[in-house]
C-alpha cells in the first residue's frame, strides 16, 4: 500500500479522474468519490504535506484549542490563526445586530469583485477585533456552538452529567492498551443542530501494539485541498502527543474518508500541486518536560527540517 505523501497525491489523481460531479451547501459544486484510505507511518517523519506549505502553526494552535475544550474563536484570533473566521462572522453579518454592508455569500462574492473583497476585509476586520476585546460581543458572536472541543471534553449525557472523552480514553489507553474501546466521537446528533458546521472529523480511535500507538480517523467529508493536509498533520500530532504522555512510540495515522471531494474552483491549483515533487518529511520535536497534554502550549513542540513548496492559495467554501 502507498504510504505518506505520495498517497495524499494519488487521491488528488484519482478523484479527478474518478470523481462524480456533485452540488454541495456551499453551492460551489464539487468532484467527489465515496469511501478512500489513506497511511502515515509516523516513524518516517512528520506528515506535514511539502508538496504545498502547511502552516504548522495554525495546526497547532487549532488542536489545542481542542484540546482545551474550548469552542469560542477568540482562542485562536489571540494566536493569530484565522481558519474558523467564516462561520463565526456569517453569524454576526446574519443577525439583527449587524448594521454593515450587505455580506450575503461572501465567500464567493470577495473572490470576483475588489470593491466587495474590500469592504469585506473591513468588516472582518472589525469582527476580529470586537471578538478580541468585547467580551459580550465574543460570547455571542465568536462562538460556534458544540463543534469539537466541547464534544472531546464536555459530551452531554441524557442525565445531565458530561463526559471528558478524551481525557478517559487517555487513561483507558494506559490502563487498559488492548482495548478495543479508545474512541473518540464528536459527532453527537443532538447537538448538531447547534454547530457552526457538524463535525467533518467524525471519529477516531486509537491502537496500541508492540509499545506503539497508532490512530485511525473517520472523518465523513473531507475537502481534500484546503481542510484534508490539516487534519492528517492534527491527528498525527494528537497521536503524537498521547503517545509522549502514555510513554509509547508512535506507530501509524490511518486517515479513512466519505465523502472525499474537491471543490470545483480548485481543479487548477490541485494540479499545479501534482506537478511538484515530494521531499523530505520533517521531524517534530516535542520540548516540554510536562506529564499531561493538558498541559501543553506552543512552545511545547515545534517541526524541524520543513522545507515545503510555497503555499498555494484557494477559496474556502462557507
Amino acid at each position: 500500500m502507498i504510504n505518506g505523501e505520495q498517497a495524499y497525491l494519488d487521491l488528488c489523481k484519482h478523484i479527478l479522474n474518478n470523481g462524480t460531479k456533485k452540488e454541495d451547501r456551499t453551492n460551489t459544486g464539487t468532484y467527489s468519490v465515496f469511501g478512500h484510505q489513506m497511511r502515515f507511518d509516523l516513524n518516517k517523519g512528520f506528515p506535514l504535506l511539502t508538496t504545498k506549505k502547511v502552516p504548522f502553526r495554525l495546526v497547532a494552535s487549532e488542536l489545542l484549542w481542542f484540546i482545551k475544550g474550548d469552542t469560542n474563536i477568540r482562542f485562536l484570533l489571540e494566536h493569530n490563526n484565522n481558519i474558523w473566521n467564516e462561520w463565526a462572522f456569517e453569524k454576526w453579518v446574519n443577525s439583527t445586530e449587524y448594521k454593515g454592508p450587505d455580506m450575503k455569500d461572501f465567500g464567493n462574492r470577495s473572490q470576483v469583485d475588489q470593491g466587495f473583497n474590500e469592504q469585506y476585509q473591513e468588516q472582518m476586520s472589525l469582527f476580529k477585533e470586537k471578538v478580541l476585546h468585547d467580551d459580550e460581543f465574543a460570547a455571542t458572536y465568536g462562538s460556534l456552538g458544540s463543534v469539537y472541543g466541547k464534544q472531546w471534553r464536555e459530551w452531554k449525557t441524557s442525565s445531565n452529567t458530561t463526559i471528558d472523552q478524551l481525557k478517559d480514553v487517555i487513561t483507558s489507553i494506559k490502563q487498559k492498551p488492548d482495548s478495543r474501546r479508545h474512541i473518540v466521537s464528536a459527532w453527537n446528533p443532538e447537538d448538531v443542530p447547534t454547530m457552526a458546521l457538524p463535525p467533518c472529523h467524525t471519529l477516531f480511535q486509537f491502537y496500541v501494539a508492540d509499545g506503539k500507538l497508532s490512530c485511525q480517523l473517520y472523518q465523513r467529508s473531507a475537502d481534500v485541498f484546503l481542510g484534508v493536509p490539516f487534519n492528517i498533520a492534527s491527528y498525527a500530532l494528537l497521536t503524537h502527543l498521547i503517545a509522549y504522555e502514555c510513554g509509547l512510540e508512535v506507530g501509524e495515522f490511518v486517515h479513512t474518508l466519505g465523502d472525499a471531494h474537491i471543490y470545483s474552483n480548485h481543479i487548477e491549483q490541485v494540479k499545479t500541486q501534482l506537478k511538484r515533487d515530494i521531499r523530505t518529511m520533517p521531524k517534530l520535536n516535542i520540548t516540554a518536560d510536562k506529564h499531561s497534554i493538558f498541559d501543553f502550549d506552543m512552545n511545547d513542540f515545534s517541526v524541524e527540517g520543513y522545507k515545503p513548496h510555497p503555499s498555494i492559495k484557494a477559496p474556502i467554501a462557507v
